[in-house]
């Protein structure tokens, strides 16, 4: 009984270990896509619906107009993401979720998994630099879930 106690942790273990998180530092881009999940588990739609409308999280409603959210206040600053999974593929939105900055030169959309580098970040509203790296905005499995929620939106 207790090798097989010892063999199914070492699998579950070893099953563990092959699906490790991508850090933001290690995330490769191709083209703006970035074609590998982050977490290697698949992301949940309804989770990403939550970070996309949660002003502590993602709060893309804030830039983005999102009409399967019901938000008091949705933006116009980004392009609407109604029809999102008509217009990118999957690679496409978790690259851009990631570092739009590899897809679209010039946004102002903040990077949602990056932790460097910055142009001088603020430490909150100190007027002072952040004392040290910044965490990124959202987790490697919160980014899942948001391309897994985007991917849901199609015209």
């Amino acid at each position: 009984m207790k090798r097989h106690v010892v063999l199914a942790t070492a699998v579950i273990f070893a099953a563990g270990a092959a699906f490790a998180e991508t850090a933001p530092t290690e995330v490769t881009f191709e083209e703006g896509a970035v074609a590998q999940s982050l977490t290697g588990v698949p992301g949940n739609p309804e989770e990403g619906a939550k970070v996309a409308a949660t002003r502590p999280l993602g709060n893309c409603v804030a830039c983005h107009e999102i009409s399967a959210l019901s938000a008091d206040f949705q933006g116009n600053v980004g392009p609407s993401l109604n029809g999102a999974a008509d217009r990118w593929e999957e690679a496409q939105l978790r690259g851009i979720v990631i570092d739009a900055k590899h897809t679209f030169e010039g946004t102002v959309m903040p990077g949602m998994y990056k932790t460097g580098p910055f142009i001088r970040p603020g430490d909150a509203y100190t007027g002072k630099a952040a004392p040290a790296d910044l965490p990124p905005i959202l987790t490697a499995q919160q980014v899942e879930d948001v391309v897994a929620f985007l991917m849901t939106l199609k015209e």
